[in-house]
């Protein structure tokens, strides 16, 4: 039998777009969010996908911004370098998971 990286082929674009819808996707990064960030008073449900997670509703500072880059390499194997980048995929759910489908690949590392 041959040797499979698992967690390579979970995260790869092909796993995500034959196993996991868009809400799917959506529900898992926010449950993501609420267990690296520590935000105990909220919700995975209650973060709405167009929401900015730097504004006042979920009031996420720069230490975060820090917290969610880590949160997609460790999760999604995806490496943000660049900050300006960063700030363009940070905005809310919706761009950060358009990021993660766009990013997921077998090939990256």
């Amino acid at each position: 039998m041959p040797n499979i990286d698992l967690p390579k082929i979970k995260n790869s674009k092909l796993y995500i777009r034959m196993t996991t819808n868009r809400e799917e996707l959506s529900l898992e990064l926010k449950k993501h969010i609420v267990d690296y960030l520590n935000l105990l008073d909220i919700k995975p449900e209650d973060i709405k996908n167009d929401e900015e997670l730097f504004g006042p509703e979920l009031g996420l500072d720069s230490i975060d911004s820090v917290e969610l880059i880590v949160l997609l390499e460790r999760e999604y194997q995806i490496k943000i370098n660049n900050p300006t980048e960063g700030r363009k995929i940070l905005i809310d759910v919706n761009t950060i998971v358009d990021y993660i489908i766009e990013n997921s690949s077998i090939d990256k590392k």
